[in-house]
């Protein structure tokens, strides 16, 4: 038999399979499915066909899983348990409270942005959003999520990567055609530079475009990633942003980049709940939520112009 690619199994044809799998006989597995035996075995003929492989075979009087089939199943039987979470979720309304601590130019500068279509999906759920000063920090025991900055090493935390920041100069449209414009990476130099608690991004990004650093007077460093952007827009320098952090004020034509040239920062952006708690309805929503908007935001990203 050839897989048809096109197709997904049949969801009646996936419940045959799993009814078939726990109680091991067809006529069964049809009873509890309210089906005929012939029925339940066209069901499991289906399938394979969809498949392209056997998931059943003639044993003695009756018919039993192949090893395939077997394998098969226990993955259908864990998504069905899955779809059942889902539905046991989706089908009440969301309750109870939810606090959620992010670093303060992130939850600023993006998550203020987007937070208002979470609410909307559950606007039964007291939502809390805090910034904390420490970008790493995940040890409040009254935060329920983090979104934190770091490399990714929080030991004992359940440990969610929402995306890999790389960074480029960024600054305001004035400043293109000020003080004899930026047309190649050296002439930066002639600007203030900005950026975040240290020069070690600058660094990288003018070592790769072959100028150094200068020593003394290169800019200004700030403690907080909102201050930084607000100083680019207002044309008191040059900053090094990402993407989607600074996704609306580039969407707005408040900043600029202007050289394409990004580098990878060794950090990036990370979801982290307590290892030892049992995620709650609350949690495991704003986690699938804030997933899939990334996802999409990426995906914008890699198709349009920066």
């Amino acid at each position: 038999m050839h897989p048809t690619k096109s197709l997904y199994p049949p969801m009646h044809a996936l419940r045959a399979l799993d009814a078939f799998a726990r109680l091991g006989t067809v006529w069964e597995a049809a009873e509890q499915l309210g089906i005929t035996r012939s029925a339940l075995s066209h069901r499991l003929a289906m399938l394979e066909t969809v498949l392209g492989f056997e998931v059943a075979v003639r044993s003695g009087k009756g018919i039993a899983l192949t090893p395939r089939g077997r394998r098969y199943a226990l993955d259908v039987q864990k998504s069905l348990a899955l779809l059942h979470d889902a539905h046991e979720e989706g089908a009440k309304p969301i309750e109870g409270n939810l606090r959620i601590s992010s670093t303060p130019g992130f939850a600023a500068m993006w998550l203020c942005n987007h937070i208002a279509s979470f609410q909307a999906e559950h606007p039964d759920l007291n939502l809390q959003i805090v910034a904390n000063r420490e970008l790493d920090e995940t040890k409040d025991r009254d935060v329920d999520l983090f979104i934190v900055f770091g490399e990714g090493s929080w030991p004992k935390q359940h440990v969610q990567h929402l995306y890999d920041v790389e960074f480029l100069p960024m600054c305001s449209p004035a400043l293109l055609n000020m003080n004899g414009g930026l047309n190649e990476p050296a002439d930066l130099i002639r600007f203030p530079l900005l950026h975040l608690n240290n020069w070690d991004d600058w660094r990288h990004w003018l070592s790769m475009s072959g100028v150094a650093l200068p020593r003394r007077g290169a800019g200004i460093r700030f403690s907080d990633l909102m201050m930084v952007q607000t100083a680019a827009i207002g044309g008191q320098g040059v900053m090094m942003g990402d993407g989607i952090t600074c996704a609306v004020a580039l969407a707005g034509g408040q900043l600029v980049a202007p050289f394409p040239m990004k580098v990878k920062s060794p950090a990036g952006y990370y979801l982290v709940r307590h290892g030892q708690k049992r995620p709650s309805p609350a949690v495991s929503a704003f986690a699938r939520w804030l997933h899939a908007l990334f996802k999409r935001v990426s995906s914008e990203l890699k198709m349009g112009p920066l």
